[in-house]
């Protein structure tokens, strides 16, 4: 129930960035929500509208590709965002552009990041990050970024350059805000220490597309036996882990640091 209200919470915040901080100023966001503001302005569809016609075969992509859990908080999240950004009115309640820009993309990151923690998504460009960093060990940060700059260019042609400037610090503070929430970097080491090693390592081998070391361990003061696991995943996959490890033992240690740099093989071996 907790992780229903912060979905729907974080949700709700993104609509108030968009409709009351971006939109009014012709500001985009970032992502898939940024061509739904462009096709409302040059359109008569509504942002809302828009937002869930471009998500829905996204969606479709991700159920088959990412599961049911994690598809379905996505759609709760996109289906508020796409409701809430019909019925609230579009209505600028600052009137300088750059502060617009700054605190629109700050409540914005914000809002992603609680959605982020509540293992879902915002969809777009959120999927597509997923499924391609399970596939391979491909540069999601210039992946994104590409996708990213796209929106950029578009809002610089249509409207005018200075925009696509405005657009470009809008997208920059969402960057960091959601670093700043959710995690601050993009890959991450785990190393969890349980009584339930190889019931947490069958459910991260079916679920998490990475590689896992299982080493032997004893516990300090208790002398008993403790499975130590050890992996490498991308930001995006913290949600699903953290989800396996709450519903398999709440009481491992777990420690997670940024990882720098992964040298060899990121992604999991294909089965010969």
């Amino acid at each position: 129930m907790m992780r229903l209200l912060r979905l729907i919470f974080g949700s709700i915040i993104i609509i108030l960035a968009f409709n009351l901080f971006l939109i009014p100023h012709k500001v985009m966001s970032s992502g898939m929500s940024g061509l739904s503001m462009i096709i409302a302005m040059i359109s008569p569809i509504n942002t809302g509208v828009a937002n869930f016609l471009l998500n829905f075969p996204l969606l479709v992509i991700g159920y088959l590709k990412l599961g049911k859990k994690f598809i379905w908080n996505t759609l709760i999240s996109v289906l508020i965002i796409s409701v809430g950004l019909y019925i609230v009115p579009v209505q600028a309640i600052v009137q300088d552009k750059i502060l617009s820009s700054i605190f629109g993309g700050a409540l914005t990151g914000l809002g992603v990041g609680i959605v982020f923690r509540s293992s879902g998504s915002t969809g777009g460009f959120d999927i597509i990050g997923m499924i391609v960093s399970r596939k391979k060990d491909f540069p999601l940060g210039a992946l994104l970024s590409g996708m990213n700059a796209a929106v950029i260019v578009i809002s610089g042609f249509l409207f005018d350059w200075d925009q696509a400037l405005y657009t470009l610090v809008s997208i920059f503070v969402t960057g960091k805000v959601v670093d700043a929430v959710y995690t601050h970097h993009v890959k991450l080491t785990l190393m969890i220490i349980t009584e339930k090693g190889d019931e947490i390592r069958e459910r991260f081998i079916s679920k998490v597309y990475r590689g896992l070391t299982v080493m032997d361990g004893v516990g300090g003061f208790s002398n008993e036996k403790r499975s130590i696991l050890i992996a490498v995943i991308s930001r995006y996959e913290l949600a699903e882990v953290k989800s396996i490890i709450e519903n398999v033992d709440p009481e491992a240690f777990v420690n997670i640091t940024e990882t720098i740099e992964v040298i060899g093989l990121f992604h999991r071996p294909s089965p010969q």
